[in-house]
Parts: C-alpha cells; sequence; structure tokens
C-alpha cells in the first residue's frame, strides 16, 4: 500500500536509525513503499542533509543495478569534545574518590543521557574498525559497553572475573592485578561458545587502572584465536601503569593529589589525540 511522503520520511529514518551499519538494498525500500527509485532517492538526500546538520550521522550509499544503503552514526568532533569537557567538570569532584583510592563513577555510567553520548562517540572514532564484537569485563563497564554495542550494531561479551558460570565450558586466563607489591593473580574468564574464533574485538571498559584488567582481555582474544582492533576505557589514572604493549583509548583523564584523597584535575583523554 502507498502511504504519504512524510509517512515514508518517518518511517524510512525509523529503520536506518535502529539499525546503524547495517546494508539496506534499494530494490528493498522502492518495493516496501511502492515508490520509484528516484523519489527514493531524493528521501534519502533530505534525510542525509539533516542528519548532518543535527550531528546525529550520514547515510552512505552505493551505487549500481542494486544499490545499497545504510546508516552511520557519527558525533561531530566538535560536538564530542564539548560532551567530554562537560563531563570533565562534572567529574571534578573530591567526594569521588572512594577509600583504597578508587573512583566514583557509577551516576555517569548509569545515565542514559551519558550512555548515549558516550555510545555515539565511541562509535564514530571505531566506525571503520570492523569489530565484529565487543569484549568488557564485569561489571561497571556492561553499560558502557552495550551503548557502543548498539551505535556499532554488533554483539557484546562479557569476561567474568571467576568461573562459576551457568554457560557451558569457558575459556580462562590469569592476570595481574594491583600494583607491586600489593599485586595479586588473579583469574578471568569467558564461556566458549559467546565468541567465535577470529572474532575482531573491540574492548570497551570502565576505568584503566594498573592495566592489569586490559592485558588480561588482550590474552583472552588471543586464546580465542582473534584480533584487538581497538580499546577504549572511559577514564584512566595518570599513575604510572604496568606495561600495555597495545595502543588504546580513554575518554577522560584524572589526576589525584600525591595524598590520594583529592582530584587534581579531570581533563579529556587520548580518544581524539591518538593516530
Amino acid at each position: 500500500m502507498k502511504i504519504k511522503r512524510s509517512q515514508r520520511m518517518v518511517d524510512l529514518t525509523h529503520t536506518l536509525l535502529t539499525h546503524p551499519h547495517q546494508s539496506f538494498s534499494l530494490p528493498y525500500f522502492v518495493e516496501k513503499y511502492a515508490v520509484a527509485k528516484s523519489s527514493l532517492s531524493e528521501d534519502l538526500t533530505i534525510m542525509n542533509d539533516q542528519l548532518r546538520l543535527s550531528g546525529i550521522g550520514r547515510v552512505e550509499t552505493t551505487a549500481g543495478a542494486s544499490g545499497g544503503l545504510r546508516f552511520i552514526p557519527e558525533i561531530p568532533r566538535e560536538q564530542a569534545e564539548a560532551a567530554i569537557q562537560e563531563l570533565c567538570l562534572k567529574l571534578t569532584d573530591n567526594d569521588r574518590i572512594l577509600p583504597g583510592g578508587y573512583f566514583y563513577l557509577t551516576d555517569v555510567l548509569s545515565d542514559p543521557h551519558w550512555l548515549r553520548e558516550l555510545g555515539a562517540i565511541i562509535a564514530s572514532v571505531y566506525q571503520n574498525a570492523e569489530a565484529t564484537a565487543i569484549m568488557t569485563i564485569a561489571t561497571k563497564g556492561i553499560a558502557l559497553a552495550s551503548a557502543a554495542a548498539a551505535y556499532l550494531n554488533v554483539p557484546f561479551v562479557t569476561v567474568q572475573r571467576d568461573t562459576d558460570l551457568a554457560e557451558g565450558s569457558t575459556v580462562s586466563v590469569n592476570y595481574v592485578s594491583g600494583h607491586s607489591p600489593n599485586e595479586t593473580v588473579q583469574k578471568m574468564a569467558l564461556t566458549k561458545n559467546s565468541l567465535p574464533k577470529g572474532a575482531r574485538v573491540l574492548i570497551v571498559d570502565d576505568f584503566m587502572n594498573s592495566g592489569g584488567t586490559f592485558n588480561g582481555m588482550l590474552d583472552l582474544i588471543r586464546e580465542f584465536e582473534g584480533t584487538c582492533v581497538g580499546g577504549v576505557v572511559f577514564g584512566e589514572l595518570t599513575d604510572d601503569k604496568e606495561e600495555i604493549t597495545f595502543p588504546y583509548d580513554s575518554i577522560v583523564t584524572i589526576e589525584k593529589e600525591a595524598n590520594n584523597h583529592a582530584v587534581k584535575e579531570v581533563r579529556p583523554g587520548t580518544i581524539f589525540t591518538q593516530e
């Protein structure tokens, strides 16, 4: 049944925005809306212009007899940098320093507004990484990984810190947590059926402290014969970390006072500075 152009535009926009990075053929929409290809092309041009103007993303089309199109979420760098600066101000609060020197981030990583912003930023930066899965570790990084996965339209897997899992056999690795002399050897595990061999994995985690957890996930990816195509953490400390040979990005960097009880500075991380 043929529908009005305004109805077609709403439905077309909704379809593309809710299926980011998924390719659709032009004939699919021509048949669905009972419309000429020329009219559909006009709709896509209008839509693409407005999506770019609104800082939401862009519609990518391919030429040819059948043709194709997909929506690429893309937040403008200026908009992303402004959001991160706002976030830095929000995090400059000494009440966030917890016993043991930990940093409180739960309010941000449970806020739908910030999860949407951060997910869009991560997806924009890693849109060309061709990731087929996102990996995080339980538990605080799950919401952020889920947000990024939604924008990249790929599944995410959650690594557990113990092997008491009820999802079948697992693959586990040992990793070193903490700084010497307080470092301890711990275990992380992932069920065998949760990540296919040869996957292209983007690591997304909430916080980089000593770096042991990140290195552990890199080892786990190797156990699955996969490739790590990138790594991003929401926050990191300026303290010395153990050697991390894989380049990663951070969204914010936190510097604490020498007494470890106050925030000296929160500034944008490396996500827009690494090549």
